[in-house]
């Protein structure tokens, strides 16, 4: 009886729940919603926040926990975030998406802590077990990138008859950590026709061996470009996977929004033919590099102002230098340190004859084309800017937004100017960690310890964004956080105490500031309703943890365009 009892009161509270009926409220109900203390919106008009609810692709809400909750319904995610953090998806403002998608399954050459290469050994015994691992046929290229000579035991590059100890059945080309020099084995040489007769390329050096004209296998920007290049060969189907798995590699560091500059019209129609057929995971803006295009061919280019299944060209890229850790950034006053055999006056060169840069900027200001210009070192700083105040005489243009890509040898005066010009740098600010130890070599402690130098910015009001310039390093968002903030050193060494900005101001250097870069501002960068839905979940809040221990945040899940598009193994046991 006692049995019989339960069981129709269960069944008359089962059919009192099933009669009441939810208001459906306008728009319908949200998809998730999300609740919690440490809601990090970097709205500046409601900078925290309650909860969020988000509804297909748009933040539908954002505020106090009752008004976000009347839009939960029967199928809402509803996350209680309790100690995790909430923050805007992240945005990469320099990188090569589609370069490091191309090099995920080659031989990792990088140094601690992203590889394992310590000595030149290391690097020829890798790449030896990386044509035995893959059963690579003689004849066919091997490539490897990442080797750092400024961290190798030996100080120096490898050479061709380095490379030639891992093989001389298969041409070797391995590329340098900035991606501004490469170094081909005997059999790469020969396969790319390159020897004693075979002049330097403009803006680039073949080294040759001394006392002769023989290359030793290293090659310098431009120069550079024919190694570099059998990168782009694969088949198309190969690549599509590489692309889409590299889409999931940086979600996983919480990148919504992720840059390919320096392609070619090959790669856009490659992509767009891609994203046709399915939405990439996250947002993909390209910039082709037109340092060698013709002028009617910079002219025919357009921006497109919107995505289409996650792609879009947004602009153009000129390249007017090289790399301060491959000593080739071009200074205005010399090195303290040059490369191996650089006389004391030496302070590198451009990579773009000058006019034919003006005259190409000219072209991309008058069609409203947004521009990034790479300049690492202050003379091409100079020259971009230069480009852009000539352009701006003959077409006034009040909000073009022009982008300094690296800007790390940045003087406090052209900081000034850029501020003038309406020109926005974008520091690579990852460097102080990686490379310090190195610059202060190169440059003098007068000159490195305000490499990257945010603070200035902050205090002359210059709107900044900061990057990683993947796959010059990995697209570690929050390595890059700890790296802008503390501005340690590989050896523990400050470098630039005066140049640190704190956690609230380095984030807004890669959510609202780098919407803005892209001009997407109304669209991207904060936890705004009406905007994308494009968020991340931490394990702890960015913004009052101690800032010694950013780079140890930990990525629980990433959504973009309201899809999950990664998810940490440990996000399930964090909400537990």
């Amino acid at each position: 009886m006692r049995l019989t009892l339960c069981l129709i009161a269960f069944a008359m509270l089962a059919a009192c729940e099933s009669s009441v009926e939810v208001e459906v409220p306008d728009g319908g109900f949200a998809d998730a919603i999300f609740l919690g203390a440490k809601i990090v919106t970097m709205d500046p008009d409601m900078p925290s926040a309650e909860a969020v609810a988000i509804r297909g692709d748009t933040i539908a809400l954002v505020g106090d926990r009752d008004p976000v909750m009347a839009l939960a319904g029967p199928d809402t995610r509803v996350e209680e975030l309790g100690d995790r953090a909430l923050i805007p998806g992240l945005i990469d403002t320099h990188g090569h998406f589609g370069f490091t998608a191309r090099l995920l399954n080659l031989a990792n050459l990088s140094p601690p802590p992203v590889g394992p290469v310590n000595t030149i050994d290391d690097l020829v015994g890798l790449l030896r077990d990386h044509i035995a691992a893959n059963e690579i046929p003689p004849g066919t290229w091997v490539m490897g990138y990442g080797y750092d000579d400024s961290l190798l035991e030996e100080l120096r590059h490898p050479t061709r008859d380095d490379l030639d100890l891992a093989s001389t059945d298969h041409p070797i080309g391995i590329m340098h950590v900035s991606g501004h020099l490469a170094v081909a084995n005997s059999a790469a040489l020969a396969a790319l026709n390159i020897n004693a007769e075979s002049s330097d390329p403009p803006g680039g050096i073949i080294r040759r061996r001394s006392g002769s004209q023989e290359p030793n296998g290293v090659f310098e920007e431009t120069a550079a470009y024919a190694v570099m290049g059998q990168l782009a060969t694969g088949k198309p189907d190969d690549l599509e996977l590489q692309i889409r798995d590299a889409a999931r590699y940086y979600a996983s560091f919480g990148i919504t929004t992720a840059q390919e500059a320096s392609v070619g019209p090959d790669d856009i129609a490659f992509f767009k033919s891609i994203s046709a057929k399915k939405a990439l995971p996250i947002d993909i803006a390209a910039y082709p590099v037109v340092n060698q295009y013709p002028l009617a061919a910079i002219d025919a280019l357009q921006s497109e102002p919107d995505y289409s299944g996650g792609y879009r060209v947004a602009g153009v890229k000129f390249s007017l230098d090289g790399s301060p850790q491959g000593r080739t950034a071009w200074l205005t006053k010399p090195y303290l340190q040059g490369p191996t055999g650089a006389d004391a006056n030496y302070v590198a060169y451009p990579t773009i004859n000058p006019e034919t840069y003006k005259s190409a900027v000219a072209v991309s200001i008058e069609n409203g084309v947004p521009i990034l210009a790479h300049a690492n070192g202050d003379a091409a700083i100079d020259l971009m800017m230069d480009g852009i105040d000539a352009a701006l005489e003959q077409h006034a243009a009040a909000d073009h937004r022009s982008v300094i890509i690296h800007a790390q040898l940045m003087r406090a005066d052209q900081l000034d100017r850029a501020k003038q010009l309406g020109v926005v740098p974008s520091f690579f600010s990852a460097h102080p960690f990686f490379w310090g130890d190195w610059h202060r070599i190169s440059f003098g402690d007068e000159r490195a310890l305000d490499i990257s130098p945010t603070r200035w910015a902050i205090d002359r009001d210059v709107p900044f964004t900061i990057h990683n310039d993947s796959p010059v390093v990995p697209p570690d968002m929050m390595r890059l956080l700890w790296a802008t903030v503390n501005r340690k050193t590989r050896s523990g060494f400050v470098l630039g105490d005066a140049q640190r900005i704190s956690a609230h101001q380095a984030l807004h250097a890669m959510t609202l500031a780098a919407a803005w870069q892209y001009f997407e501002e109304a669209r991207k960068g904060s936890i705004t309703a009406g905007k994308q839905a494009d968020l991340v979940i931490l394990d702890r809040d960015p913004i009052s943890a101690d800032p010694d221990t950013l780079k140890d945040i930990n990525i629980l899940e990433t959504i973009a365009r309201g899809i999950t598009v990664f998810e940490s193994i440990t996000s399930k046991s964090s909400n537990e």
